[in-house]
């Protein structure tokens, strides 16, 4: 599949517009006005270009609609959002999904991202994940991969964390790790 290229002006542009976002008023207006920003930079792409799609995605999700994020996420995706931002949108998704009470699915949609090439985004999945997971009423399993993920960021005791977190899915692996 060929890559999907917009001009750098346009992410510049888009970028600066949601640095702007907390400067929007908390409220239903403010929300419709944020929106018709990212509506507008959407609006520049061709008709349902996957980019756009995605911008419109997060511009709902972020003002408290996943329910409407939800299938412009999912159009994104199948229209060949891919690399970077593709593992945002199925991160988000997962996330919206969640929130719209469907976190069997988003489960189903994140546990491949545990084993795809790793960035800057793997604990961005293992938080969602593991919130989607105590939705689930799988509270160990999803505290496992918030003290794995965190594991790696410790000055000291990243073997022991990670011990922690398999002794969190398989409490009969063993007894106390080692400390390190």
């Amino acid at each position: 599949m060929e890559p999907i290229m917009v001009e750098r002006d346009w992410e510049e542009r888009v970028t600066a517009a949601w640095a702007t976002l907390d400067d929007f008023p908390q409220d239903e207006r403010g929300a419709e006005a944020f929106r018709a920003r990212i509506g507008a930079l959407a609006d520049e792409l061709p008709d349902g270009h996957p980019f756009a799609l995605f911008e419109r995605a997060c511009a709902w999700d972020s003002t408290g609609r996943s329910d409407r994020a939800e299938p412009l996420y999912r159009r994104a995706l199948e229209d060949g959002l891919d690399g970077y931002k593709g593992r945002r949108a199925r991160i988000q998704l997962a996330s919206s999904l969640r929130n719209i009470g469907r976190a069997e699915e988003a489960v189903a949609l994140l546990e491949p991202e545990l084993t795809s090439p790793s960035d800057e985004l793997d604990d961005a999945v293992r938080c969602v994940l593991a919130l989607c997971l105590s939705s689930l009423g799988r509270d160990r399993e999803g505290l496992s991969l918030v003290v794995e993920a965190l594991a790696a960021h410790l000055p000291r005791y990243q073997r022991s964390m990670a011990n922690y977190a398999r002794l969190l899915r398989d409490p009969s692996e063993g007894n106390s790790p080692t400390n390190g």
